[in-house]
């Protein structure tokens, strides 16, 4: 059979059709309100909008959430949380009128309304909670609005920049925190999951921008963690403007730069290497953080800073050291600018740039440092947003990105790759170079409210997506050793491949938030898109409803149904170029079985009638999509209690799986197809508990089941490519862990003591019993590690030191993180060769691990 191209003409180079279609949409857009001409005054300054949060005993309240709306912030506004002394902060806030909610478990909420920000500075706001009425909110408590008409059939979980500072995260990281939220997982590769789907098949987003590797998806681009605002995990949305995801959604929003001057200085010191014995050798992580705000020209342009600089030698358990670390070494810088022309317009502009080098980055106890592969990354980000409110009142918000990101992994030497029942040894196989830019467009119009039978918030938009990339794959032989020593298979590959990938994407939304009245509100909003060398004409609609019986909002029921398109990774749009892959057998003497088979690589698109299309190189006409629909109920039982009951399905189709084929009368290929499928359900319950004042208690239990086609894209070549493919096969997810609770809280205690203990016991992870061949025995991913638990606590102390000058008006706050509490039995690796005499042997105990932060507290 052969897999050359059959469709004349090879790749389409254009896309009339959408391209004139954006074009009327434009127009459309501009000419719906048009600016006024009248001439403006000077160019208005932005405020920092500060206030503080307190009973009527005027005793603070720590943590309560405040949240801003209005003028030319996004429609999901923004939000922050009190700290200690019950204060907040928005700064940068332009001139406008906004509406300030701020509410807390077991407190009415208070909204103020007509909050007029002018070019005078504003005074302080005082919010006074009171105990006697029962607050009306979400479960995550992000008091957006008091309304449930202003509310969403699927609202995100948020971690805060207050939550960031102060849970114990294992690195001071935003993407550490994501699995502190229930539906998220973290494999024992690192690989971040939302509802069952990698993260490659998700997106993260910073400022509305794409922030992930353009050539596989990963999220392996950092903000630092200082400029964190607030961090959102969507696992489902009714809203249009949603796209390039079949997997869930990660969003951040940053800090605004803030119009007076303020700087922090955070984790100063490093953290010691500390031996048996108590003898410190060397260190074992630095992480210094230094974030800086002001303006640069008085009342025209303001600017913020954060700079991370990163050196981390991370210990894996079950080899010795100090063979035993993963050395880290990079930094970060997030620069943001925003110039305000006038009262009616914002531009906001950021760099940001993530250097990165990874040494001996998958290590584990079968794998030493001498077989691991390196990774290295470099690249820059810089974009704008610019927002116009016309004198109707509607919004007018354009953004333009453009990322570089290059990325290479290379093993420790050119001696052949050896794989045995006990392990790996000699060299990593593959080195790879890649080369990736990313250019993203974008324009919306948001309509001021209109009225009919309710109100409407009506959006809509264009956006435009352009990702290449060129590289390099060099592979050098991988031998297969029975347990005696003897050869029992070789893998040689073809010489270097040159690849390259280029995909655009054009799509169009329009969507509308409709509330019949305070009580019911319905989303409902549809999303066209064209990849061109993806699925040409993808239509995605979503819908959801809220709905509160009676007058108190005390019960909230939302749902809501949506189609989700992906982007096509680039990898699929250039498979074939890959090295191909020449298999030799041997038998117990040594001698080779047969001739060497090579594998050929092709790519199959399987139509629903049922035909195979052999399609031109970087023309694949298919893209997976998911469809996800989801359930909940929240309850409100005391002011201080609040109850969540969901139930999320998820079906992805159509993903890229690999697959070798050796049976006549076919050649041997090996088979990139999209028939891939996964399936993910999930029944949640989660609590929000405050039982006294300076408590705040979060719960979840999480019953899922992940499952679907084992050799995906990602599974194969994210983060580095696997020596050996076997069959695909249908079974568990790596991230199927059917059982899991996870709780974080954080006490308030005297003396300026915080504890902030997270909890989080799961079922084990999945994995695969296999033979000399890396062929599975048995059912795939059909074992478990044992059951997961961990008690991870933070406790800062606040104190002054007076005698140094530079800190002398300031608070220092030390930080003391204990990971793994109990030491309780956690092991990350298993023996799972069934030939291996330590088969069924689990190794790597992740015992109780300690870590240090100093903080100047401004």
């Amino acid at each position: 059979m052969s897999y050359s191209a059959a469709r004349p003409g090879g790749r389409f180079t254009s896309c009339p059709l959408p391209a004139l279609y954006l074009f009327i949409l434009t127009a459309l857009l501009l000419a719906a309100s048009p600016p006024e001409v009248v001439a403006r005054p000077a160019p208005s300054a932005t405020q920092d909008l500060n206030g503080t949060v307190h009973n009527e005993n005027n005793q603070p309240i720590t943590g309560a959430v405040c949240a801003l709306s209005g003028g030319m912030l996004p429609r999901q506004g923004l939000s922050t949380n009190a700290d200690e002394q019950g204060r907040f902060v928005f700064p940068g806030i332009p001139v406008g009128t906004y509406t300030l909610s701020c509410a807390a478990v077991g407190y009415q909420s208070v909204v103020k309304s007509d909050v007029d920000v002018t070019e005078e500075s504003y005074p302080v706001l005082d919010f006074v909670l009171s105990k006697e009425v029962v607050v009306r909110q979400r479960v995550e408590v992000t008091a957006k609005a008091p309304g449930v008409e202003q509310q969403g059939s699927a609202p995100p979980a948020q971690i805060n920049a207050t939550q960031l500072r102060t849970l114990p995260l294992i690195e001071e990281k935003f993407k550490a925190a994501l699995p502190l939220t229930p539906g998220v997982v973290r494999t024992p590769d690192g690989k971040i999951n939302i509802k069952g789907e990698v993260e490659s098949q998700g997106l993260l987003l910073v400022d509305s921008a794409e922030m992930v590797d353009p050539v596989t998806g990963a999220f392996s681009i950092e903000i630092p963690i200082d400029a964190v605002q607030t961090l959102s995990v969507y696992k489902t949305t009714p809203l249009a403007d949603y796209g390039r995801f079949s997997g869930g959604l990660a969003t951040v929003e940053t800090k605004a730069p803030s119009s007076s001057f303020h700087y922090e200085l955070n984790d100063f010191v490093p953290t010691p290497r500390i031996k048996n014995g108590g003898h410190i050798i060397g260190i074992a992580s630095d992480e210094p953080r230094f974030y800086m705000t002001g303006p640069l020209v008085e009342n025209h342009l303001n600017f913020s800073e954060a700079f991370e600089y990163d050196v981390n030698n991370q210990p894996v358990r079950g080899l010795a050291w100090p063979n035993n670390e993963i050395k880290t070494q990079g930094f970060n810088s997030f620069s943001s600018f925003q110039y305000i022309p006038s009262d009616r317009q914002i531009l906001t502009g950021n760099v940001d740039v993530f250097p990165l080098r990874r040494e001996y980055a998958d290590i584990d106890t079968l794998i030493p440092q001498t077989a691991s592969s390196n990774y290295g990354q470099k690249g820059v980000s810089t974009g704008f947003t610019d927002r116009y409110l016309f004198s109707s009142g509607g919004i007018l918000t354009s953004l333009f990105q453009y990322m570089k990101f290059d990325s290479n992994a290379y093993g420790q030497g050119p001696e052949d790759m050896v794989i045995s029942p006990e392990g790996w040894g000699g060299n990593f196989f593959n080195t790879y170079t890649r080369f990736s830019d990313d250019e993203e467009i974008a324009e919306n119009y948001q309509f001021a409210k209109k009225r009919f039978r309710g109100t409407h918030q009506i959006k809509s938009g264009i956006e435009i997506d352009r990702r290449s990339y060129a590289g390099t794959s060099l592979s050098h032989p991988v031998l297969l050793d029975r347990q005696d020593g003897t050869l029992a298979e070789s893998i040689t590959f073809t010489p270097a491949g040159n690849l390259h990938a280029t995909d655009t994407e054009y799509a169009a939304f329009a969507e509308d938030h409709w509330a019949f009245r305070d009580n019911l509100s319905v989303d409902y909003g549809l999303r066209y898109s064209y990849q061109t060398i993806g699925e040409p004409a993808a239509f995605a609609p979503r819908a959801g409803a809220v709905y509160s019986p009676g007058s108190s909002g005390r019960t909230i029921f939302r749902g809501g149904i949506g189609v989700f398109y992906d982007r096509v990774p680039l990898l699929a749009g250039d498979f074939t170029a890959n090295p191909e892959r020449v298999v030799t057998n041997y038998n117990g003497l040594g001698l080779p079985i047969g001739l060497p088979v090579t594998y050929q690589n092709a790519y199959i698109e399987v139509m629903g009638n049922g035909q195979e299309i052999v399609p031109s190189h970087n023309r694949l006409d298919s893209t997976p999509h998911n469809l996800t629909w989801n359930l909940e109920a929240d309850q409100e039982f005391t002011p201080a209690v609040l109850v969540r009951a969901s139930f999320l399905s998820s079906r992805t189709f159509q993903e890229f799986t690999i697959n070798p084929l050796d049976a006549p009368p076919t050649p041997p290929t090996l088979l990139l197809t999209n028939t891939g499928v996964s399936r993910y359900d999930e029944f949640e319950t989660s609590l929000r508990w405050r039982p006294i004042a300076g408590a705040d208690v979060s719960a979840a239990y999480v019953h899922s089941q992940a499952r679907g086609d084992l050799n995906t894209l990602s599974a194969i070549y994210t983060p580095f490519e696997s020596p050996v493919i076997v069959p695909n096969q249908f079974g568990n997810l790596p991230s199927n862990i059917p059982e899991r609770v996870v709780t974080w809280s954080s006490w308030k205690l005297p003396r300026e003591l915080t504890l902030s203990p997270v909890f989080d016991v799961h079922s084990g992870f999945p994995y695969s019993d296999i033979n000399v061949f890396q062929d599975y025995v048995g059912t795939a991913n059909g074992q478990r590690f044992p059951t997961f638990a961990s008690l991870d606590l933070n406790v800062t102390k606040d104190f002054r030191i007076g005698f140094l000058p530079w800190i002398r008006d300031h608070k220092m706050r030390l930080s003391v993180s204990v990971f793994n509490l109990t030491n309780h039995y956690n092991p990350r690796d298993v023996y799972n060769n069934v030939t291996s005499p330590y088969f069924g042997q689990f190794a790597g105990i992740e015992h109780r691990l300690y870590d240090t932060y100093l903080d100047v507290v401004y």
